[in-house]
């Protein structure tokens, strides 16, 4: 080979050595420059993780004691105020019926007619001893006024005056006892005719005309139930009243009368009685069975549109609290043992969580006792978002808007 084609076989060799020198230096400036980016990159990541969250805005009610009347619902079961069986109190023959099955009768009402004709000869034959016997007494007191007189000129003897005296008291007593069946035999004719106890509205006969019936027999002719006014028996946990109690005699519940309650009905349809009624008493002996005890309510029924048997539910006032702190139902949940609880903002707009004892609903709220006071103010928007411990931004709320 010549010198002339050596020379350029050397430039290409340079020349390739030169474009394979050049892809590192590239690769290693795009390395620094993703190191530089990477450590730029960093301390901004670290400075993010490191600010706080920006707060969670919440909507927030205050607090408030209020005065409100305190009331229970209980269930119960309408019974009539008096219900009369009514029983023959003599024996005979049913000869007529003077009611009509399920029509209002009246006290002192005749309600079936026994036949009287026993009953009149049995008056009459009293009559008649009666008669013959206080003849024997005149006759006897005659005799012993006559001796008395013989006797002070000593004209019969002590003896003799003795007899008709004795002869006279045993037929004054004959007059009292004849006087006495007399008046037995005509209260029995009276009881011929079976009138009805009370005022009320009668039920189905278990009798017809021609039957016979005796006296003090175990069924009914009939039954009259008065049904205004109307009994209504609730039943209340003995656990609930012993509060009350405890309640009233604190301060904590007010009551007009230690005894007796306003209260009123819900019917099964759910509609609400016209006529308010009250509680008069409660049993004195707890039911062993259920825990509960029975209150006794008088409701006014003129219109007897309550039946004894029906099932009702009443609304009790057990009194008025003025210590009252109602916390709206949606700001309640419930922690993981199932205990009430709320989320509670304090003055530095940090989220705190309350245990509650809520121990009845008010309307849409709970009444609670304890675990807030009056002037704190309570989460009930944005529950979700938050966490105790959490830094809120609060919204006030009035408790009307609740």
């Amino acid at each position: 080979m010549t010198r002339k084609s050596a020379a350029p076989a050397r430039a290409l060799l340079r020349g390739s050595h030169a474009s394979s020198a050049r892809p590192p230096r590239l690769l290693a400036l795009g390395f620094l420059l993703f190191a530089s980016v990477g450590c730029d990159e960093s301390p901004m990541r670290a400075a993010a993780n490191t600010a706080p969250p920006a707060p969670v805005s919440v909507t927030v009610v205050t607090l408030e004691r209020q005065e409100i009347p305190v009331t229970s619902v209980l269930p119960g079961r309408t019974a009539p105020a008096r219900a009369a069986e009514v029983r023959p109190q003599v024996g005979g023959v049913l000869r007529e019926r003077l009611f009509t099955e399920g029509e209002a009768v009246v006290a002192g009402q005749p309600l079936f007619q026994i036949d009287p004709a026993p009953f009149e000869a049995a008056v009459r034959r009293a009559e008649a001893a009666l008669t013959r016997i206080e003849a024997a007494e005149r006759v006897a007191s005659s005799t012993a006024n006559r001796l008395r007189t013989l006797a002070r000129v000593q004209a019969v003897s002590e003896q003799n005056l003795e007899n008709a005296e004795a002869t006279l008291r045993q037929a004054q007593a004959d007059v009292i006892s004849s006087r006495a069946a007399l008046e037995t035999a005509r209260i029995d004719l009276g009881y011929t005719r079976v009138a009805s106890p009370i005022s009320g509205r009668t039920g189905r006969t278990s009798v017809t005309p021609g039957a016979l019936v005796t006296a003090n027999q175990p069924t009914a002719l009939v039954t009259v139930t008065q049904l205004d006014p109307i009994l209504v028996d609730l039943t209340q946990p003995s656990a609930v009243l012993l509060q009350q109690r405890r309640d009233v005699e604190s301060g904590a519940l007010r009551r007009p009368s230690a005894d007796r309650a306003v209260a009123r009905l819900l019917l099964e349809d759910g509609s609400e009685y016209p006529h308010a009624g009250e509680v008069q008493f409660s049993e004195v002996i707890v039911d062993q069975g259920t825990g509960s005890v029975t209150l006794r309510a008088v409701f006014p029924n003129p219109e007897q549109l309550l039946l004894p048997g029906m099932f009702v539910r009443a609304r009790v006032e057990e009194g008025v609290t003025d210590r009252a702190i109602l916390v709206p139902q949606r700001a309640v949940l419930r922690t993981p043992r199932g205990e009430p609880m709320a989320y509670v903002v304090n003055g530095e707009s940090v989220v705190e969580q309350r245990v509650l004892r809520a121990s009845r609903t008010v309307g849409n709220d709970w009444l609670v006792t304890e675990g807030v006071a009056a002037g704190e103010r309570v989460v009930i928007e944005g529950l979700q978002r938050i966490r105790p411990g959490a830094r809120v931004q609060a919204r006030e709320r009035p408790v009307a808007g609740s």
